[in-house]
């Protein structure tokens, strides 16, 4: 067996014993084992690829500084969610919003695909029209209106189907914050939906 088969081989928290002790190698495999879930996450919140390579560059340099932190109780993918979550929310947090170009960014056929999904939409098939948003690209245009906890919000509960305790738990905000930012960011959503179309509709006279 070589040596890389062993690494392979190990378990999360051998690799994390072995990184503790300086090893290098363990941790490549870490970054190996979970680049795919950690790139995942990174691509909830940031559109452009070499943004998404960033802050799972920045990630994984976060991980590997605070692995003395990560105590065995619970799944080390979950500790790891946990990490890059909180480091792309700051991330997001750090970058200057720009509401204003969201209207002039769309195309002709994504006003014409919104006017005509949410123009005249009932109340109570709102929330599935929401759902529909933010698993397209033309979600991303409106969430950037959003403050960075009402966006994680949407596209963990929403987007992603992700329960409260499963938000908290990812986040590290108490279930009841989860449901109170997740109904406030559906608000926020058709807000914002309603000043785009808004918008969009002075630009055509």
């Amino acid at each position: 067996m070589t040596l890389a088969d062993q690494y392979e081989q190990a378990s999360d928290g051998e690799l994390v014993s072995l990184t503790g002790e300086g090893d290098e190698a363990a941790f490549a495999e870490i970054v190996r084992r979970y680049s795919p879930r950690v790139f995942r996450v990174a691509s909830r919140f940031f559109r452009q690829r070499n943004q998404v390579e960033d802050a799972a560059q920045e990630s994984f340099l976060r991980a590997w500084t605070q692995l003395d932190s990560y105590e065995g109780k619970g799944s080390f993918e979950g500790w790891l969610t946990r990490v890059t979550t909180t480091t792309c929310l700051n991330l997001l947090r750090s970058h200057k919003r720009r509401p204003e170009s969201v209207v002039t960014d769309l195309t002709r056929e994504e006003g014409e695909w919104l006017e005509s999904r949410l123009a005249n939409v009932a109340a109570e098939r709102q929330q599935a029209i929401e759902q529909g948003l933010v698993a397209a690209d033309l979600a991303d245009r409106v969430l950037e209106t959003l403050s960075p906890d009402d966006r994680l919000a949407l596209m963990l509960v929403d987007g992603e189907g992700a329960s409260i305790k499963e938000v908290a738990e990812m986040t590290g905000w108490s279930e009841s914050k989860v449901k109170v930012q997740a109904f406030r960011a559906r608000r926020r959503m058709r807000e914002a939906v309603e000043k785009l179309l808004a918008g969009r509709q002075m630009n055509s006279v």
